[in-house]
């Protein structure tokens, strides 16, 4: 779920590319994108597993998810503006190393408070690399490959999508949950030596990075100020879920450690179609079409889930296969679809920043609907994770509609 700047023909960049560039140090700084959105997605399945070892509540243990997606979303923006007077090699470099360090933090930490600070630095180092990370790719690969740059960064986290979060269960479940940080950690330190190999210092210096007052005039904007809401409920529905996705299994289908880490490999392959079929069906039918359909499918999926609870372990077998499957798809073919939204209503001068709203917008989402998904976890009805997710997809849903029928701007 990173942030992906504006296409090529938007972006004011400088001609720091030579014919000659190699695409090389765009797939360095898609090694940190891997790594932070494998830190980011392999979490969930490991935190009945961090609390047992912890002597802790999974609601109480939850709060690592809900801070490091709630700082994420409020210091990216601040982050980037205050070091816009740095080389962005620099910060890349800065923000990757610290957000290995955290990483090692965590998988040495001695009890709870160590290991929340330690996603706390993780969350602030991921706002700050992934959008400095995106807007770097554009400049260091000739006019005519930057389109690929940027995908292949992007790409990153769409990978960790599909592979980082059952790579980490199954180190997590194997070996446990503290080499999974160990193994993120050196995933940060190799984007490191990568970043310093294969990126010049210099590049970069030619991109503006747009000031607060400037991100606040776009989110004023009507189209950009709607489907923010938009972002938002379907964030917290998304959140809501996805955290509980062990207890949740283990509770309903009765699943240990073997059958979480299939369910979640599931989740990431589906997830992973969403994210490559999505952006090639809005070409075909639209974003707008293709956003609708996923937000429906999202809020079906969940409503299963919340229904599956109350059938026989058999059957409920079957509709939460099918429901896992359904919501890994359709959860991430909204995200392609709603960033092309975003590029338009944005308009293309202003497009990164539209972007970089959302993505701030998405992990306040992420973070109101994990501490909504603990709370329900603490309270023991695990039906109304499904049931409350719901509602927020058809919050989302009503919010997208009003979208349509509004004016362009």
């Amino acid at each position: 779920m990173s942030e992906k700047p504006a296409p090529a023909a938007a972006l004011s960049v400088g001609r720091e590319a030579t014919p000659a560039a190699s695409m090389l140090p765009a797939w360095f700084l898609a090694l940190g994108t891997f790594a932070i959105g494998t830190e980011g997605f392999m979490i969930a399945p490991l935190l009945p597993t961090i609390a047992a070892d912890l002597g802790m509540s999974l609601s109480a243990t939850a709060m690592l998810v809900v801070a490091f997606t709630l700082v994420l979303g409020l210091s990216s923006p601040v982050l980037t503006v205050l070091t816009a007077g740095l080389r962005r090699r620099d910060v890349l470099v800065l923000a990757m190393a610290a957000f290995a360090a955290g990483n090692l933090i965590a998988a040495f930490a001695s009890g709870f408070g160590m290991l929340l600070l330690a996603r706390i630095l993780m969350a602030l180092m991921a706002g700050l690399y992934t959008p400095n990370a995106s807007a770097l790719a554009g400049v260091i690969v000739p006019v005519e490959r930057r389109g690929k740059a940027l995908a292949v960064v992007s790409g990153g986290m769409t990978i960790a999508i599909a592979l980082g979060l059952p790579l980490g269960s199954l180190i997590g479940h194997a070996f446990g949950w503290r080499a999974t940080f160990l193994m993120v950690a050196a995933m940060g330190a190799v984007a490191v030596l990568g970043v310093l190999a294969g990126v010049d210092r210099k590049a970069g210096s030619a991109v503006a990075v747009p000031g607060i007052g400037e991100r606040l005039a776009v989110a004023r904007t009507g189209a950009v100020l709607r489907l923010l809401a938009v972002t938002l409920f379907w964030s917290i529905g998304a959140y809501t879920a996805y955290p509980y996705i062990a207890p949740y299994l283990a509770a309903v289908l009765g699943f240990a450690d073997r059958g979480i880490g299939a369910t979640v490999s599931l989740w990431g392959l589906f997830a992973a179609l969403g994210v490559f079929s999505g952006g090639a069906l809005s070409d075909r039918f639209g974003p707008a079409r293709v956003a609708a359909f996923s937000l429906v499918a999202l809020g079906l999926a969940f409503a299963a889930l919340a229904i599956a609870t109350g059938l026989p372990q058999t059957a409920a077998r079957a509709v939460v296969i099918g429901a896992v499957a359904g919501w890994g798809f359709s959860v991430w073919a909204f995200f392609p679809a709603q960033m092309s939204r975003l590029i338009v209503a944005g308009g293309a001068g202003q497009a990164s920043v539209a972007l970089s709203l959302n993505t701030s917008t998405m992990y306040f989402g992420f973070s109101i609907g994990s501490a909504m998904g603990a709370g329900v976890v603490g309270y023991g009805a695990i039906w109304m994770i499904g049931a409350l997710a719901a509602l927020a997809e058809g919050i989302a849903v009503l919010l997208d509609r009003r979208h349509s029928a509004a004016p362009p701007r």
